[in-house]
């Protein structure tokens, strides 16, 4: 995975942990809102980096066609 993708995963885990050690609401609250962010830009960032492979691997492909000919 990318670099990305780890860096949002490791500020979603650290949100969960401030959530679950959280003693107020409101503090609570806002740490789950916060993983929830970032959980979804970690799926955002894997999708991106899945979709750039499956172009890169595409492009390879073609230019290997292009070169056999």
């Amino acid at each position: 995975m990318s670099q990305t993708y780890e860096f949002y995963a490791a500020r979603a885990s650290e949100a969960a942990a401030e959530a679950k050690k959280a003693t107020l609401d409101n503090v609570r609250e806002r740490a789950l809102r916060s993983e929830a962010t970032w959980l979804g830009l970690a799926k955002q960032a894997r999708a991106v980096a899945k979709r750039r492979e499956k172009i890169e691997s595409e492009k390879a492909a073609e230019r290997e066609a292009a070169a056999a000919s």
